[in-house]
């Protein structure tokens, strides 16, 4: 059976929803109706943390972890959450709820301000904030600079790099970004350490025709 996932939870949010309630059990799927009518409806505080925030904290309890950062961005999500409020849960939440901020930053900010919370992340050595900060945000939003070393950081640290969206179109034609991979990949050589394959990958990428200008879409695919 195919479950939800963190990879998966850059879908748009009915897509995401649907399959997660799909997999869900029954108790489980009431306690996310319930947490996504709540931040719908801005029901209030308890004590200086409003309930919807209360709810990320207990998704992966309620909902298993296979599917707690699906559901931690459909809260995130319902409740409309902005730039100020994901850099609330980003900075006081756990690395989990900060993953599931990452994960929605596509949903909810459409301009760069959500920047410095992909830049945090990508500051780690948290391999998990990492990939979930490489998302379609990033592939928009991030400056050749950022996102060149952000892909070296991937294979330094060795988060796949299929997980960095739109990772094709941005690398094509990039002959910075191949010099930057032969000078890692000569370094590499010289200490007698191999060569990640996904180096070689991404090398072929920067080696293809860049794609003709155009709109990227919210989800990070050209239109």
């Amino acid at each position: 059976m195919t479950q939800p996932h963190a990879t998966h939870a850059h879908l748009p949010p009915a897509d995401l929803r649907a399959a997660l309630t799909a997999e869900l059990g029954g108790a489980a799927r009431a306690w996310l109706d319930q947490a996504l009518d709540e931040a719908a409806a801005h029901p209030g505080t308890h004590g200086p943390i409003s309930v919807w925030e209360l709810r990320l904290a207990e998704a992966g309890r309620r909902c298993g972890p296979a599917h707690a950062d699906a559901a931690r961005v459909l809260v995130l999500h319902a409740a409309r959450a902005g730039t100020d409020a994901l850099t609330r849960v980003y900075s006081q939440g756990t690395a989990d709820e900060r993953r599931a901020v990452l994960h929605a930053l596509p949903h909810l900010v459409s301009g760069p301000d959500g920047l410095p919370l992909v830049e945090d992340a990508l500051r780690t050595n948290d391999t998990r904030l990492v990939a979930a900060a490489l998302g379609p945000y990033a592939a928009r939003h991030l400056d050749a600079h950022q996102w060149r070393h952000a892909v070296l950081k991937c294979l330094f640290t060795g988060v796949p790099v299929d997980r960095v969206a739109d990772l094709g179109r941005r690398a094509a034609g990039d002959a910075e970004l191949a010099r930057m991979l032969a000078d890692y990949a000569a370094e590499r050589t010289a200490a007698g350490r191999p060569v990640p394959e996904d180096l070689h990958r991404v090398l072929a990428l920067t080696e293809s025709e860049p794609p003709a200008p155009g709109p990227v879409d919210p989800h990070g695919k050209e239109s």
